[in-house]
């Protein structure tokens, strides 16, 4: 499936990726550049590749920015969920009448991605699952288009690499580029973290996150596949259950809690993970876990916690605690932020819907010839995820350079339809093997 050349694994270091990673940010970010061919009235076609549920509502926030944005272009691997999320947006009363997607201009299948970019949008969506994102990336880079694209960015460390190589075509070509890590953009969020990066809790010496949770998309039992239907159809229709798609909850859901800890760091990355994990219930054919605990260590014996669990019947939390040198700041799952400290503080001020807040700051750096790029930072994030997902499927000690140089590659080259692809078994940690 991803089948481009990725960064150079041989010398890569854990330092040498931040030094290249922050400059590609850095100047992303700083680029006055005016777009090409667009002014702040014109027009912005946009294309929605996956139109699921987070597809769909990035289509409607994407509409919901102005009235200079049009839905022009659809795909799913399916079809009738092509129809139904068009059928959908066109009954909006806000932007219903800027849905002009014509029957022609709604594409299923493997490369309906692809239809989509070179159907003459301005803009592409990407919300399929995960393990498609970067060669869906790519492409839409390559052809020039701005793009928001779902978080985790990738399901294995080739995916990443190569994601940060369209990063930096992106910027090269002044191109928007935004990962919807959403949290990033949330106002309480980012308040709570300008306040700690400025010492509100003096140093960040530990950080404990949860996400503890309910199953997201049980796996149907295998009596329940129709006859005739393929491997590759059956996973895609269950995506969320098999680690090449998803990547695991950890990775999938998880990766929220995980940018989060990353922003308390504010850049500085994790040295080494371990981590527990493994299945309390039977997924059927399915091969993710249903529960994993990762233990990150960062420079100067800086620890941080991630706790997910995604099992019926349990504890929910999805909270966020940071233990400082001076004080504690802590997110209560939905609750305003708080700090106790030398000062203590709860955030008062505006609120905001996220969602839409990550797509009007994305449409407003492209007209305004300021183009968001955050792709480095959401590969680091989601390196992350999959650094503990390692760890916790073989059961060893991995470090950043590890994760990073991994060889292990769970999306297939060169899916199709009919093919045969026999589903990876369950990982057992301590007889699992690092790749």
């Amino acid at each position: 499936m991803e089948n481009s050349k990725t960064l150079p694994v041989v010398g890569s270091s854990r330092r040498q990726f931040l030094k290249t990673s922050s400059v590609a940010i850095g100047s992303a970010l700083a680029s006055p550049l005016v777009f090409a061919g667009q002014s702040s009235s014109a027009t912005l076609k946009v294309g929605l590749v996956g139109c699921g549920g987070r597809g769909s509502g990035a289509a409607a926030q994407a509409l919901s920015t102005g009235e200079g944005v049009v839905l022009t272009a659809m795909a799913d691997a399916f079809m009738e969920r092509v129809q139904s999320s068009r059928r959908n947006l066109m009954a909006d009363k806000q932007f219903g009448s800027r849905v002009k997607v014509p029957d022609s201009a709604c594409f299923a299948g493997l490369d309906g991605f692809q239809k989509v970019i070179d159907s003459g949008v301005d803009v592409v969506l990407l919300a399929t699952p995960p393990g498609f994102r970067p060669q869906h990336l790519r492409a839409a880079v390559e052809a020039g288009k701005h793009v928001f694209c779902e978080k985790p960015v990738a399901t294995d460390a080739p995916g990443v690499r190569s994601v940060i190589e369209s990063a930096a075509q992106a910027k090269e070509k002044n191109l928007a580029l935004l990962v919807g890590y959403c949290w990033r953009y949330h106002p309480a969020r980012r308040a709570f973290y300008e306040k700690v990066h400025q010492g509100a809790i003096g140093k960040v010496r530990a950080v404990y996150a949860t996400y503890l949770s309910g199953p997201v998309k049980p796996m149907p039992p295998a009596s329940r596949r129709p006859a005739g239907m393929s491997d590759v159809e059956w996973q895609i229709r269950n995506w969320y259950n098999f680690a090449w798609l998803c990547g695991d909850g950890l990775v999938e859901q998880a990766c929220h809690s995980i940018d989060k800890i990353a922003w308390a760091m504010n850049g500085v990355l994790p040295l080494k993970a371990v981590a527990t994990g493994g299945r309390q219930f039977p997924n059927n054919e399915g091969n993710i876990f249903d529960h994993i605990d990762v233990f990150y260590e960062f420079p100067d014996g800086v620890r941080a916690f991630m706790a997910q669990r995604q099992i019926t019947g349990c504890y929910s939390d999805n909270s966020d605690y940071l233990m400082g040198s001076d004080g504690v700041g802590a997110i209560k799952n939905w609750n305003d932020p708080t700090i106790t400290g030398k000062e203590n503080w709860r955030y008062s001020g505006p609120k905001a819907d996220m969602y839409q807040v990550e797509h009007d700051e994305l449409f407003a750096s492209i007209r305004n010839g300021k183009p968001i790029n955050d792709a480095v930072r959401g590969a680091h994030s989601t390196l992350m995820a999959l650094m503990g997902r390692m760890a916790a499927y073989t059961g060893k000690e991995v470090t950043w350079d590890e994760a990073l140089n991994s060889q292990e590659k769970l999306v297939p080259d060169d899916l199709t339809w009919d093919m045969k692809l026999p589903i990876k078994p369950m990982a057992m940690p301590g007889q699992t093997k690092f790749i």
